[in-house]
């Protein structure tokens, strides 16, 4: 197995490593994510914003039918609500919606709020419903995405919490390290999802010699070591590829361990270079 399971603080288990499928074509999704649970992929991460939740459920159903020895327990399943569904009618409409998407998958286990953009109102009506959802058995877990601390503490002290977010998934790379937030959110035992893993590939051509020679040592390429750098860290990186090929690579990180030296070679905490949006300043 290429991966660990990590305890949420809901008491449910999240492989430690997903696959990402932001902006890979839906023609090419189902087959991605169908390879993906051939290799070992367990773990699999869409939103609405994708528009491949559709294709992303085909190909989980589709291999579950095919190996009747992996359950559908096994498999995690993540979405995101996007912006204009969050609020209390909005979001108890779009949990119906991916209700009906969902078929015999069951059940969502992760739903995460996409952006802390829609205000402070919104976001509580959504979490409402949301706590609601996991009592029904509709989702198994709920958390956030590109929160900053203080809208994570806006749900911590809020009068009606009964689930505290299960993970909070921020985009980190040592060119994005975001110290400061991953380590709070760890202390509170809101585990930490690491998106464009790989910069989107921006930075996988840029090698500095010490990181090439990194690569070189364990013959690994630059993708295996970013994917090894973030789960030594403590995160659960959320790798993305639509080339099949890679798929393999990039979930075969088991067979080496970066000694500290070489995590503070590779990390860079002077540089902040975002590859995605930021909204850690919203109100």
């Amino acid at each position: 197995m290429s991966y660990r399971l990590i305890t949420l603080n809901s008491g449910n288990e999240i492989p430690s490593i997903g696959l990402g499928t932001y902006n890979i074509p839906r023609s090419k999704t189902t087959s991605i994510v169908y390879e993906g649970l051939k290799v070992g992929y367990r773990s699999f991460d869409t939103a609405v914003l994708y528009g491949n939740e559709e294709e992303v459920i085909a190909g989980i159903s589709k291999y579950l039918k095919e190996n009747p020895k992996v359950k559908r327990s096994d498999v995690f399943y993540t979405t995101k609500l996007w912006n204009n569904q969050v609020g209390k009618h909005e979001t108890a409409k779009a949990i119906n919606t991916m209700m009906e998407q969902i078929g015999d998958l069951e059940y969502i286990d992760m739903l995460l709020i996409h952006s802390p953009l829609p205000g402070k109102q919104k976001r509580l009506e959504a979490w409402k419903v949301m706590q609601d959802a996991v009592a029904s058995g509709k989702i198994k877990n709920i958390g956030v995405s590109n929160y900053a601390p203080k809208h994570i503490e806006e749900l911590l002290n809020w009068s009606e919490l009964k689930i505290k977010p299960a993970v909070n998934q921020i985009e980190i790379s040592p060119w994005c390290m975001r110290d400061e937030i991953a380590d709070w959110c760890l202390s509170k035992d809101i585990q930490v999802e690491a998106y464009a893993p790989l910069t989107h590939g921006y930075q996988l051509q840029k090698q500095e010699p010490e990181f090439a020679s990194i690569m070189k040592k364990y013959n690994k390429s630059a993708a295996q070591i970013l994917i090894k750098w973030s789960l030594q860290k403590g995160y659960i990186p959320l790798p993305k590829t639509s080339t099949p090929s890679r798929l393999k690579e990039n979930f075969d990180v088991n067979d080496f361990e970066l000694t500290s030296h070489e995590m503070e070679v590779i990390s860079q905490p002077d540089v902040h270079d975002p590859t995605d949006w930021e909204c850690f300043d919203a109100a």
